[in-house]
């Protein structure tokens, strides 16, 4: 996939305005009336895109998609694809599935729904290291550090904006998860000392460095100018079907707070609107 955002935009997105009410008082119908097959939900997924998703069920998108299968009372299923160039084209595009359950809003040729999280980049150190306590690009502690980052992102903007790119060290952004993680080697070389500090995208490094133990992270909720560090992330749906969208935005205000317990126990930093870190409830 391309790693660190999945169908990113490198500019902020408004959040769609939507009637919530509707999917109250909608028939349940028309409601899924834009599935290829309402007697099952489609579920377009990378099959070996941890944390988020694989063929064993494991990753955050996979508990959600059990619980919308759940709130539909409709068996779930898998359309599986790599995510690489060809995903939408070949997944929603030719009506193989019904919903990506993880795509940045504004994301073209994605119908949003209304986010279910939004996050941000975090800051990975070695727990009770020199580093422990920074909790922005600017601190003179980083001056001369090597710091890692996926080549690409908008992390990589902000180091060249704070005089840290000229020792940083850059990690691949398209890769196949079946056989690489810059997230894995990137926590690798902080423990080894290869590198002073890392720079993940929260949905996919919180999980990495609660599972290496002995790394701390803070979500950068403090850099100034663009691109932006956080990001809303909805479930995306095929333009035009506006019924489907309002029945899974009913479906995440019911849960919210159900999906919030779920992205919490893969350590993904939770924002508000105000770009504040929420109370971690698992």
């Amino acid at each position: 996939m391309i790693f660190g955002f999945r169908h990113f935009k490198p500019w902020p997105a408004a959040a769609l305005a939507v009637a919530a009410a509707f999917a109250a008082v909608a028939p349940a119908g028309a409601q899924t009336s834009d599935l290829v097959n309402r007697a099952t939900l489609r579920v377009c997924a990378d099959p070996a895109d941890m944390p988020l998703s694989n063929e064993k069920g494991e990753g955050y998108e996979n508990k959600i998609a059990e619980l919308l299968a759940q709130d539909l009372g409709i068996p779930l299923i898998y359309k599986w694809f790599p995510q690489a160039t060809g995903f939408y084209r070949m997944t929603l595009g030719v009506k193989q599935c019904d919903v990506v359950l993880g795509v940045a809003a504004g994301a073209d040729p994605y119908l949003n729904t209304n986010a279910f999280m939004r996050s941000t980049s975090i800051l990975v150190v070695k727990k009770g290291g020199p580093l422990e306590g920074v909790d922005a690009l600017s601190d003179p502690r980083l001056k001369g550090k090597r710091v890692g980052v996926i080549a690409g992102t908008p992390a990589a903007s902000h180091l060249i904006r704070n005089g840290l790119m000229g020792t940083a060290k850059p990690y691949s952004l398209t890769v196949d998860r079946r056989y690489e993680s810059p997230a894995d080697d990137m926590i690798k070389d902080i423990q080894s000392g290869a590198i002073d500090a890392g720079i993940l995208w929260g949905p996919i490094g919180g999980a990495a460095v609660k599972a290496a133990g002995d790394m701390s992270s803070v979500p950068l909720v403090k850099e100034k100018g663009a691109p932006p560090m956080s990001y809303r992330i909805t479930f995306g749906v095929r333009p035009g079907e506006e019924n489907w969208k309002h029945r899974l935005n009913d479906f995440i205000s019911k849960h919210q707070a159900e999906i919030n317990k779920i992205l919490a126990s893969y350590n993904i930093p939770l924002l508000d609107e105000r770009d504040q870190p929420l109370p971690v409830t698992q």
